[in-house]
């Protein structure tokens, strides 16, 4: 099989969402929930930073784990939904982005670890 973008021409609809949380414990519990349950191919967990601002009036500032997960795009209001069901935030932070280009066999993991979902139920 060739991994090639000029074979489809077009990139799958391929997603990266950054969701901060308070803890390594929730962003573990997370992580590992969102793949299990493949809404998402790969969690990466960056280290604690320290996010600096304004909630209800005041100026805040607190440590946190920032998770890039990859997942496609029709998954994502299912991601969505189980990110904010398991996130301790009310309003939590979970930001898409859309990838515009990618390595072709990455792409196609990421693709296909998704697609098995279905299969997985």
């Amino acid at each position: 099989m060739n991994n090639t973008l000029a074979d489809s021409d077009r990139l799958p609809d391929l997603l990266m969402v950054w969701c901060s949380v308070a803890s390594d414990g929730e962003a573990q519990h997370i992580a590992e929930t969102v793949v299990t349950e493949r809404l998402a191919a790969c969690v990466h967990l960056f280290p604690s930073g320290r996010s600096i601002y304004r909630w209800q009036g005041d100026l805040q500032c607190d440590h946190e784990i920032m998770l890039l997960i990859k997942t496609q795009r029709d998954l994502y209001p299912l991601l969505e939904q189980r990110l904010r069901t398991l996130h301790s935030y009310r309003v939590p932070e979970i930001l898409a982005v859309a990838v515009a280009q990618g390595l072709p066999d990455y792409v196609a993991w990421v693709s296909h670890d998704c697609c098995s979902r279905s299969n997985a139920s």
